[in-house]
C-alpha cells in the first residue's frame, strides 16, 4: 500500500513542507507583472504554472483562458451534484517593483530569513494561492475524495482592475456557478488575530487636463494676460471639498445606504486608536469628514481623493513661464448605493461648472470603477470561516470592513449571485505593493491547514 494512503491531509502537508516552499520559490521567480506590456509573456507563464500546478494537485478540468489582457486559468473537482460547489478564487500576476533600490534583494529571486520568503508576489498573492491548492493535493492524495465540490479561479489582472473579467463571468456563468465563492487574497488582522471582512468600498478614477495657452510662455510677458492651467486646475481641486472634509459635489451623498447600527457597533468594537493611526502616517492630527471617527471615514463612508498634479516647470530652481497644461489624477472610494458612473457623471457636471474662462477641460474616466460590496455578517460562509479561524488562532475574529476595493466581490455578487468570504493569510506589515515584500512560512502552513478545515467546515454549514 501506498504509505501516502495511510495517513492524514494533516500528515501528508507536514510531510511535503520543504517541496511546497520550494514551489513557493518558483512561482515568485517568475515576474508577472501585469501593469508592464514587456512581462506580457510572464504573466502567461505565472498562468501555465498555476494551471499545471492544479493538474498535479489531482484537479480535473484545467484550462487557460485567453482574453484580450492577461489570462485567466479554471480547474474543478466535482464529484457529487448533491453537495455544494465552492469556488476559490487568487491572482497570479504582481505588482511593478519600483523603486528598485529599496529592495534588499532582487524581488525576482526570492530568498528566505527569517521564517519570511522574501520576493514580489510572495504574500500578494502567490503564497495564498498556493496554500489552499496544497491542501487539496493533501485531501486527494490522502483521503482520495474532497468532502465538498470544488472550482478554482486564479486571473493574471487583478492588480491592474480585471478589465475583461466582467465580460468572462457574463458569459460563463455556468462553468463559475457555485455556492459560494471563497478569496485566497486578502489579510487577517495580525499574526496573533484573525478576522473576517465584510464590506470593501467600490472605486472610480478619473483624470483631468487643462489646457491652456498653446506652448509655455515667458511669464513676464504673458503672466496676468492669459489664464494660467494651473491656476484654473488649483481652482477646480479645492472644489472638490468644503473646509470640513465632506465632498462638495453635487448629489455625491444622494444614494448612500448607511451600515446598520449592528454593523456600526462591531466597527467600534475594533481596538484602534486614532493616536496610533496619526503615529502610524505620522502627522500632526488626522484630517476628513466631520461628525465620523477616522476608522469610520476609512471603511464606510465615500471619499474624493487627488492622487496626482502635475504642470509647468518640474526642474531645479526657477523657470518663469505661464505653462500650457496641467494635470490631477483623482480617485473615489464608494460605499453602498452609489453608482460609480452616476457619480463619475456628477463629478463631470462640478469640473465644467468650476473651470474658468481662458482653458479647455478635458475629463477622461479610467477603467475599471468599480461597485461597493456588502456581505451579512451572519452568513454562513462567514460562520463557517469564523469557526475555522477560531481554531487556528485560538480567539474569535473581528469582524471587520476595509477601506480598499477587491474587484471581484461586486462582480461575483452581480454575475453569480453568491457572495464572497475572505480567507487569506497575509498581514499589513508584509510590505504587499513596496519594495521588500515577504510572506511568512508559519502563515502558508496555517493556510494549509485552514483551507482543509475549511472545506470540511463548509461541507456542514451549506
Amino acid at each position: 500500500m501506498n504509505r501516502e494512503n495511510t495517513m492524514d491531509w494533516q500528515e501528508y502537508l507536514n510531510k511535503h513542507r520543504d517541496r511546497f516552499v520550494g514551489e513557493l520559490m518558483e512561482f515568485v521567480k517568475i515576474p508577472s507583472i501585469s501593469a508592464q506590456s514587456q512581462h506580457k509573456d510572464d504573466v502567461l507563464k505565472a498562468g501555465e504554472w498555476v494551471a499545471e500546478r492544479l493538474k498535479n494537485a489531482g484537479l480535473d478540468h484545467v484550462e487557460i483562458f485567453q482574453t484580450e489582457g492577461h489570462p485567466f486559468v479554471y480547474a474543478d473537482w466535482i464529484r457529487n451534484k448533491n453537495l455544494p460547489t465552492i469556488l476559490i478564487y487568487g491572482h497570479f500576476d504582481v505588482q511593478p517593483t519600483d523603486p528598485l533600490d529599496l529592495w534588499d534583494s532582487p524581488p525576482f529571486e526570492p530568498v528566505i530569513q527569517d521564517g519570511r520568503i522574501y520576493g514580489r508576489g510572495a504574500s500578494d498573492d502567490k503564497g495564498n494561492l498556493l496554500s489552499p491548492i496544497a491542501a487539496v493535493e493533501a485531501m486527494l492524495k490522502t483521503d482520495g475524495s474532497l468532502p465538498i465540490n470544488i472550482k478554482f479561479f486564479a486571473e493574471g489582472q487583478e492588480e491592474i482592475g480585471s478589465p475583461q473579467l466582467p465580460q468572462f463571468i457574463s458569459g460563463h456563468r455556468d462553468l463559475l456557478a457555485c455556492d459560494l465563492v471563497v478569496s485566497a487574497d486578502g489579510l487577517q488582522w495580525s499574526p496573533d488575530q484573525p478576522k473576517i471582512e465584510i464590506g470593501y468600498r467600490g472605486m472610480m478614477a478619473a483624470e483631468i487636463e487643462v489646457q491652456g495657452p498653446v506652448k509655455d510662455f515667458h511669464s513676464g510677458l504673458y503672466g496676468g494676460v492669459v489664464q494660467n492651467p494651473i491656476h484654473a486646475l488649483a481652482h477646480i481641486l479645492a472644489s472638490f471639498h468644503d473646509t470640513k472634509g465632506r465632498v462638495a459635489v453635487s448629489g455625491f451623498y444622494d444614494e448612500v445606504i448607511e451600515p446598520s447600527e449592528e454593523e456600526k457597533a462591531l466597527l467600534a468594537r475594533l481596538p484602534v486608536l486614532e493616536s496610533e493611526i496619526r503615529d502610524h502616517v505620522q502627522v500632526d492630527e488626522l484630517f476628513g469628514e466631520s461628525g465620523y471617527t477616522a476608522m469610520e471615514r476609512g471603511t464606510i463612508r465615500p471619499t474624493l481623493e487627488i492622487c496626482g498634479i502635475q504642470g509647468g516647470y518640474q526642474g531645479e530652481g526657477i523657470k518663469g513661464v505661464v505653462p500650457a497644461l496641467a494635470k490631477a489624477k483623482i480617485t473615489c472610494r464608494l460605499v453602498a448605493g452609489q453608482d460609480p458612473d452616476k457619480i463619475m457623471e456628477a463629478i463631470r457636471v462640478h469640473v465644467k461648472t468650476f473651470t474658468l474662462p481662458g482653458v479647455r477641460v478635458n475629463f477622461m474616466n479610467c477603467e475599471g470603477r468599480v461597485k461597493a460590496y456588502d456581505m451579512p455578517h451572519d452568513h454562513k460562509g462567514n460562520i463557517a470561516v469564523s469557526n475555522v479561524l477560531k481554531k487556528l488562532y485560538g480567539k474569535d475574529p473581528f469582524v471587520s470592513r476595509c477601506g480598499g476595493t477587491i474587484p471581484i466581490c461586486p462582480l461575483f455578487l452581480d454575475g453569480l449571485g453568491v457572495h464572497t468570504v475572505n480567507f487569506a493569510f497575509s498581514y499589513e506589515d508584509e510590505n504587499l505593493h513596496s519594495p521588500n515584500e515577504f510572506f511568512r512560512l508559519e502563515s502558508m502552513e496555517k493556510g494549509q491547514k485552514g483551507y482543509g478545515m475549511l472545506l470540511r467546515e463548509l461541507a456542514k454549514v451549506f
